[in-house]
């Protein structure tokens, strides 16, 4: 049985990637780690509660990094809501997030699952440079690493033009973990943008009487009603279930390409991109698996799967 654990920010495409983790019968989720991001701290970590609540699980969330490396902090509330869950009025969860911080938590699931656990990014980077810059031989224990960022062609989600939200929130975190974890794989932005969901086909899915999908349709709402305001979209891009897609089921993996990609810590439009040698003019060996192309109708099932999962 894979072993996950999961670092994340929710954040609505966050809930949806934990939920096709927790419905999976072949992975065990060894707990949530989480940071700020799309929200603030207290909020991602509230809403990790929730998500454990409503698949009924017994689960450690441990809060971690209140902000960036070098603060302030940008901030998609506009988009998630100013809760991270879309405003929609959730009563305040009944469990209590753990007391062991989100970097200690990371560092003791590597040496208790030391050569089987797979660690999963779904946010900002912080609280894993975090850990690498405490132990630097933490890659030695952890098999694989998916990160859910970039944009490896230069299309940004950001007003930095260039840079992708979870990299361009920390990129010095982003910088330590590109230049200290020897070998990654990134699901980027413009895959997300490249395996869009229909909306009505995704809103039928909504209407599954199940927990998480009840879950889902109260906190997508205002998210989705933005996106279709803001940028005339007819799709779904989920970020965050693409990239558990990817680490459910490597094979959905259509198309990949080795190569190194380094963080930008400099420029107006240029800082927190990452920066992909596509000719090899570095001459330096390829650190990162960008996944490029995914079985649309496989990460399709993922989702609709999770979403009627009782």
């Amino acid at each position: 049985m894979t072993k996950l654990l999961i670092d994340t920010d929710p954040g609505v495409d966050d809930a949806l990637a934990i939920l096709m983790a927790f419905a999976d019968p072949a992975v065990e989720v060894v707990g949530l780690t989480v940071a700020a991001g799309n929200v603030g701290l207290h909020h991602t970590v509230r809403n990790a509660l929730r998500l454990v609540e409503t698949a009924g699980l017994d689960l450690p969330v441990h809060p971690g990094c209140p902000a960036p490396i070098l603060p302030p902090p940008p901030s998609a509330a506009f988009v998630h809501g100013e809760d991270g869950f879309g405003d929609a009025g959730l009563p305040e969860p009944a469990r209590r997030a753990s007391s062991v911080h989100a970097v200690d938590a990371i560092l003791e699931a590597a040496r208790r699952h030391a050569g089987e656990l797979t660690l999963v990014c779904l946010g900002p980077l912080t609280n894993l440079a975090v850990a690498l810059m405490i132990d630097p031989t933490l890659p030695s224990r952890v098999p694989r690493l998916v990160v859910m960022g970039g944009a490896v062609d230069g299309r940004g989600n950001t007003e930095r033009i260039k840079a992708e939200f979870n990299i361009g929130f920390d990129p010095e975190a982003a910088d330590i973990v590109f230049r200290r974890w020897p070998h990654f794989e990134l699901v980027d932005w413009e895959a997300t943008l490249a395996h869009g969901i229909p909306f009505d086909r995704l809103d039928d899915w909504l209407t599954a009487e199940t927990p998480g999908a009840r879950l889902m349709r109260a906190i997508a709402e205002k998210r989705h009603a933005w996106v279709r305001a803001h940028r005339s979209a007819t799709h779904s891009h989920l970020a965050d279930a693409l990239a558990m897609a990817v680490v459910l089921e490597p094979a959905l993996v259509a198309e990949a390409e080795e190569r190194h990609v380094s963080v930008s810590l400099v420029g107006e439009h240029t800082r927190g991109m990452t920066v992909v040698d596509w000719t090899c003019r570095t001459g330096l060996a390829a650190n990162v698996r960008i996944a490029r192309r995914i079985d649309q109708a496989g990460f399709e099932r993922r989702v609709e799967g999770a979403l009627r999962a009782g």
